[in-house]
């Protein structure tokens, strides 16, 4: 088809972007008054009893941030995000042109004000006004010890248990309690960082290069730019081993063998079928950190260094797909980014959609459908626990001034993305076009922070005959309707590729139902070769037809000790819901062992909702396990947790 690149397109200025006037209610500071240029850090870390008080564990150091004043009226102060938990000591500002040999340095004045309860304003008062586009740099000089921003593990929490750990994680609004800054995704820059670790530690950070200076410091450099959200550090008793030609894998020594083991040789091929997709690969490396047993999430797409959950080490390469996830990110999410926390599904959808694309090529129609399947099932689910009409099921949220973005966070974004970005393939009805234009949208907006209205601008200027059949309000599945009204998908992509995996796992769960179970026929059906995804599909059936009449759950366990004594941690999930839901005590023990071994959220939080709408001993279980378990979680999961346990209003 047609594009609007034709006719000497590169002559022509970029179109305006919506994204530029957009607001972004979750950020203090004043990004539209200033550009950020680059952002150093120059920190020290030190591990010891939480703090306050003296030799407790912090960060300390400066960050310098450098800075372009952009109103035409000039500035006399600069707003930005921070947090209670950092204690900011110094302000210099440093003026004048670059080309001011040395620019002398003043000490000015600051103070913070209240915003919200994940952040406040840090104000900066300059002496004299700066005058537009004059270029200043500032020095803030601060310590960060105990705060939502900044992991810290004790050695316990650790898979090594000799070692402490710290890790910091960004997104949505955390990075403002790791450095003052425009804490917002709607602006990028370059940083650099210094870091200064106890003996026997090493840093890594997400960025392009990694120089180990002199025994304790580390010197990393960013130079593509990114927004403050996926600038991330991790310290800690760290191996790494090479596994491809831009790869390596990262993890504390008692890991590192596995690691190497599960991903060896596999990284360069997802990376290479996302080039041939959606364009070069612009970050250079694409390293793996696994992180200890208590990081909440599966991924976080750090660029060129993507923080994973240890999970996915189940010892024969089943889950990684998790990683063709984050992997999916280097283009949507990271170069193309949401410029707001309410059009997060820019970000998740288009990774949906591009990490299904990758797995159709690489593991066929059948699989990646099975696994889409299993994605559309989490939907449904959520959409019946939190009613569809609920305003959070919109593709496009209205996050309301003072509530925390990741509060939102919900499966919405990612499936239902995912169906419309399937929906605009659809109505091309080429793949080939489809994939040629995915390529053109990150070429036309990379580094940049977009709305939706820029990307289905984009979308109808790209395919005119689209744009005249006028296919943004076809009645029912208007572009508006997807983006504002909250429920259930108006189109769903075609998932009948998976009925060959689908359908003989939900022949065998129909036979599990009866009270009388046919050993005879149940025997005859081989689950031996079964990929994960079809074990889960196969319980997920299972399990929306819990309980089982008695005996059942006792007997499929005793049948399939491949599911029933799984090391994956997608069936142990499954399983410890199954066990749940069916009061099968005396399996209650492998739940308290798998929320023993691992916090990630989106398996934590199943199970203690799983358990407090089950039998009295299953109350008591979770109130047990979390009383284990509270002092290894991550601070957002125990919240969580505590908002499953005691429910508000009770």
């Amino acid at each position: 088809m047609e594009s609007r690149r034709q006719g000497g397109h590169g002559a022509m200025a970029r179109r305006p972007l919506h994204s530029a006037q957009a607001v972004d209610v979750a950020s203090a500071s004043s990004f539209r008054a200033f550009e950020i240029l680059h952002l150093h850090l120059d920190l020290r870390a030190e591990f010891g009893p939480p703090g306050p008080g003296p030799g407790s564990r912090g960060l300390s150091g400066s960050v310098v941030l450098e800075l372009r004043c952009l109103l035409p009226e000039g500035a006399s102060e600069l707003r930005l995000d921070s947090h209670s938990c950092l204690e900011v000591t110094a302000a210099t500002l440093r003026r004048g042109q670059p080309e001011d040999q040395q620019p002398l340095a003043e000490t000015v004045p600051f103070h913070t004000q209240p915003f919200s309860h994940y952040g406040q304003a840090l104000c900066v008062a300059f002496p004299q006004p700066c005058r537009p586009a004059e270029r200043l740099q500032l020095e803030l000089t601060y310590r960060v010890g105990e705060g939502p921003g900044v992991c810290w593990l004790a050695p316990e929490q650790t898979a090594g248990k000799k070692k402490p750990f710290v890790y910091t994680q960004g997104q949505a609004v955390l990075n403002r309690a790791f450095f003052p800054c425009f804490d917002t995704p709607a602006v990028k820059c370059t940083y650099s960082a210094l870091i200064e670790v106890p003996d026997g530690f090493t840093a890594v950070m997400s960025a392009s290069t990694w120089e180990k200076r002199g025994p304790n410091k580390f010197f990393f450099q960013m130079c593509q730019p990114i927004p403050s959200y996926l600038i991330a550090l991790a310290i800690g008793d760290l191996a790494s081993a090479e596994v491809g030609p831009r790869s390596r894998v990262w993890a504390e020594p008692c890991l590192i063998e596995a690691a190497k083991e599960e991903y060896n040789g596999v990284i360069e091929e997802f990376l290479a079928t996302g080039e041939k997709l959606f364009g070069p690969y612009v970050w250079g490396r694409y390293d793996l950190l696994f992180m200890p047993p208590s990081f909440p999430f599966g991924g976080m797409e750090n660029p060129c260094l993507t923080f994973i959950t240890p999970c996915l080490l189940a010892g024969d390469r089943s889950l990684a797909d998790v990683i063709i996830h984050e992997i999916s990110h280097s283009w949507f999410g990271n170069l193309v980014t949401n410029a707001n926390w309410g059009e997060f599904w820019l970000n998740e959808g288009f990774t949906m959609y591009a990490q299904r694309r990758i797995s159709t090529i690489l593991f066929g129609a059948a699989y990646t459908c099975l696994e889409a399947a299993t994605g559309r099932a989490l939907l449904r689910r959520h959409m019946d626990v939190s009613g569809e009409e609920h305003p959070l099921n919109k593709l496009r949220v209205k996050i309301e001034p003072g509530v925390d973005p990741d509060d939102t966070y919900n499966e919405t974004p990612y499936e239902k993305g995912y169906c419309f970005v399937s929906y605009l393939a659809h109505l091309v009805g080429d793949q080939d076009q489809f994939d040629n234009f995915l390529k053109a949208y990150v070429d036309e907006f990379k580094f940049q922070s977009i709305l939706a209205e820029d990307f289905l601008e984009f979308y109808l200027d790209y395919f005119p005959e689209l744009k005249k059949k006028r296919v943004d309000s076809i009645p029912g599945f208007e572009f508006d309707r997807w983006l504002n009204t909250p429920g259930w998908p108006p189109y769903l992509p075609d998932l009948s590729p998976g009925d060959s995996l689908m359908k003989p796992a939900e022949e065998l769960a129909e036979l599990w139902v009866t009270p009388e179970v046919d050993m005879q026929t149940i025997e005859a059906v081989s689950i031996s070769t079964w990929k994960t995804y079809q074990l889960v599909y196969f319980l997920d059936k299972i399990l929306q037809k819990s309980p089982l009449p008695p005996g059942n759950v006792k007997k499929l366990g005793e049948t399939y000790p491949k599911i029933s004594n799984a090391r994956n941690a997608e069936l142990r999930l499954r399983w410890g819901q199954i066990v749940l839901k069916n009061d099968h005590q005396e399996e209650f023990w492998k739940v308290k062992e798998f929320l023993q071994s691992q916090g990630k959220q989106k398996y934590t939080l199943p199970l203690y909702q799983a358990m407090m709408s089950g039998s009295e001993t299953a109350q008591t279980l979770a109130k047990d396990i979390f009383a284990d378990t509270a002092s290894q979680l991550h601070s957002n999961v125990v919240n969580y947790v505590q908002q499953i346990l005691v429910p508000k209003g009770s």
